[in-house]
């Protein structure tokens, strides 16, 4: 079904283009972005990576803007028209969620990078849909089983839990953030272990995206929805692929990580439950607070015997950045190993993309 909105949305908007060719990729990485609005009186651009982005119009009221070479990577952008913000209606490529959609422009590279597709054996994606109990709806997870996987054979493989940020569904690993390409291409190098990914809708309540960002600041909603997500991934997600997929149940073959929200209920569902994972990843972690005592009451120097890697990373760019910081400042005081990194990037998947592609080797080695 959201497939064929999405389709049909794509399609209306094509139809206005009126042959303008946008974006235009050109061989040295210079993006030219352009739209059709004759009586627009400014049109600016936003896009990831491009500063002080004023279109020009010229004498058939079309309006464009070109970018300095941009580095390979998939950036999301949008226009803003006389202060309306749109999506570009000559591209059907779009990265959308559940609140808004931008559009999308692939700017190739080397093979080398992670997320570009390879010619490798490549795994498959698994959609699975349940009636939860806990959040009393429907909903859905995404499973990414590594090329050669079995499920007939005797082989067990260790198991990742994936988490998206707000806004986003479960699909935005996969679709934005490329997760079982880059999966593809560690594998086939030998850089990661062959792993199962799975990829859970990250609301305990869908309340949390009712209404738009505002709502997030409801007192009480935040914290009632990381409860019911916790326990959607704990008693409902999890025991469905535990029996349905060929997966080591041991605590040591068991990860869990996630970005912005997603990293937060990474570092509560993680911390709070070492008896079920030894490895814990939080990308640009937003909505963990500073109460940290009182998030994690039980938490000291004891963990380091049961964690395998806790790992933290966070763009410079980020507003979330001084948060996470501060949160691994707790952890230091606490006596917590803990691994941290700090790239240059704000919040975005070219910021995750890259940390995904940097955690996973690092998932379910025998060293410490």
């Amino acid at each position: 079904m959201k497939q064929a909105i999405l389709f049909t949305f794509v399609f209306s908007l094509s139809a206005f283009a009126q042959q303008i060719i946008s974006p235009e990729v050109q061989a040295d990485r210079r993006v030219v972005f352009r739209l059709s609005a004759p009586n627009a009186k400014e049109v600016k651009l936003h896009c990831d990576g491009v500063n002080n982005a004023v279109m020009q119009k010229d004498e058939h009221g079309v309006w464009a803007f070109t970018s300095d070479p941009l580095e390979p990577d998939i950036y999301t952008y949008s226009f803003r028209v006389d202060g309306v913000r749109m999506i570009d209606p000559a591209n059907s490529s779009l990265k959308y969620n559940l609140l808004n959609f931008d559009s999308q422009v692939y700017v190739p590279g080397p093979q080398s990078l992670p997320w570009e597709v390879n010619d490798v054996p490549r795994g498959l994606l698994h959609h699975h849909f349940y009636k939860s109990a806990v959040a009393e709806d429907n909903r859905d997870f995404i499973v990414y089983t590594p090329p050669g996987y079995d499920p007939s054979a005797r082989k067990r493989y260790p198991v990742l839990y994936l988490l998206h940020g707000y806004s986003d569904d479960a699909s935005a690993w996969s679709e934005a953030g490329r997760a079982n390409v880059i999966l593809d291409n560690l594998i086939a190098s030998g850089q990661a272990k062959p792993m199962i990914v799975v990829m859970p809708l990250g609301y305990g309540t869908m309340d949390m995206v009712k209404g738009g960002p505002s709502r997030t600041r409801m007192s009480d909603l935040w914290p009632r929805s990381l409860a019911k997500f916790s326990d959607t991934l704990l008693d409902e997600v999890m025991p469905q692929v535990e029996k349905t997929y060929r997966v080591n149940q041991d605590r040591q073959a068991r990860a869990i990580a996630g970005l912005s929200m997603g990293g937060a209920e990474s570092l509560v569902v993680g911390l709070k439950h070492l008896e079920r994972f030894a490895w814990i990843g939080a990308f640009s972690a937003g909505g963990v607070g500073t109460n940290y005592a009182g998030q994690f009451p039980a938490l000291n120097a004891k963990a380091n015997d049961q964690l395998r890697l806790l790992w933290l990373g966070c763009g410079q760019e980020d507003k979330l950045i001084k948060g996470n910081q501060q949160f691994c400042d707790w952890l230091k005081s606490q006596g917590i190993h803990y691994t941290w990194v700090e790239s240059t990037g704000a919040h975005n998947f070219r910021v995750w993309r890259r940390y995904l592609a940097e955690f996973v080797p690092r998932l379910f080695q025998d060293r410490r």
